[in-house]
């Protein structure tokens, strides 16, 4: 009878181990997004970088500590994005799985910053072409992780990308609607260019790759310039950065009565809240792509 106990109860044990949910932390939204699709239920997912963060400024609190070291699993996005955080990583690798997801492309498909050659762009999200290729990097790593689920990983993930695959092509269509010498996204800064590349939009930015990056009155009067000279309808904010640097190119143009307006405010580096339109990647890749071609056609 004693034999009997223990031996259920082992099996009990056993199976709580194996069939507990893995821990997994994600830096950004679109990342934790990717994740959550592909585990659903069988990981406990953590975004570390909420709506309205701007991951290049951000800096990682003590219990953002402890979730990354007490995590199974740590992906981030990598190129410097997280530029505040690169110290913590290095360190952390050396106890803790952590991934950039960024290592799942060819340094051929990644864009330079003009300004600094050897830095690379790390807005990688908007090609969606881009993202799927990142999207089944994670799922290889979960799968090495977590083997017992790895066709539960795989039919999920294979579900997202047709998603995503669906996605894009809606883009592709959205973005015809603009007139062609319309199809020029002016922003805060220049997170949009993958998305200029992939859908054939000309892309210009106050700031640089990041919003690090310093910025004077003769970039805003370049761009102000730059937006006279092409009649350019609109111009948008974007919701983690401040509103006052486009504000200021918005009435240079006014006084040279160039008849200019904010088109709105895109999702760059953080996705909407969470229950909300662009509160997933894919929401929040169509709300932004609405109001650049309700804004520009």
């Amino acid at each position: 009878m004693i034999q009997k106990i223990l031996c259920i109860f082992l099996c009990i044990t056993t199976y709580t181990l194996w069939s507990k949910p893995l821990s997994i932390v994600a830096t950004t939204g679109m990342i934790g997004d990717a994740v959550k699709n592909i585990t659903q239920t069988k990981a406990h997912v953590t975004t570390l970088m909420g709506p309205g963060v701007d991951p290049h400024l951000y800096k990682a609190t003590q219990k953002d500590l402890r979730k990354i070291t007490q995590a199974d699993l740590v992906f981030y996005n990598g190129l410097y994005l997280e530029g505040k955080m690169a110290e913590i990583f290095k360190k952390i690798q050396k106890i803790r799985p952590i991934y950039p997801v960024s290592d799942a492309l060819s340094t051929k498909l990644l864009l330079h910053d003009p300004e600094f050659h050897n830095n690379l762009d790390p807005h990688i999200w908007f090609d969606i072409q881009l993202w799927i290729s990142v999207v089944q990097y994670i799922n290889q790593v979960i799968s090495q992780k977590d083997p017992s689920n790895k066709v539960f990983y795989q039919k999920n993930t294979e579900d997202y990308v047709k998603k995503l695959a669906k996605l894009h092509q809606y883009i592709q269509e959205q973005v015809q609607k603009i007139p062609q010498q319309q199809r020029i996204l002016i922003t805060a800064h220049d997170a949009f260019s993958y998305f200029g590349r992939a859908y054939g939009m000309e892309v210009k930015g106050l700031q640089g790759i990041s919003t690090l990056a310093e910025f004077g009155l003769r970039d805003i009067t370049n761009l102000v310039n730059f937006i006279v000279e092409k009649k350019i309808k609109a111009i948008f904010l974007e919701t983690a950065t401040p509103e006052k640097p486009m504000q200021a190119v918005l009435e240079g143009c006014v006084k040279k009565g160039h008849a200019l307006k904010i088109g709105g405010a895109l999702y760059a580096d953080a996705m909407g809240e969470e229950g909300t339109s662009a509160g997933t990647y894919i929401g929040m890749l169509k709300k932004n792509v609405s109001t650049i071609v309700q804004s520009l056609q």
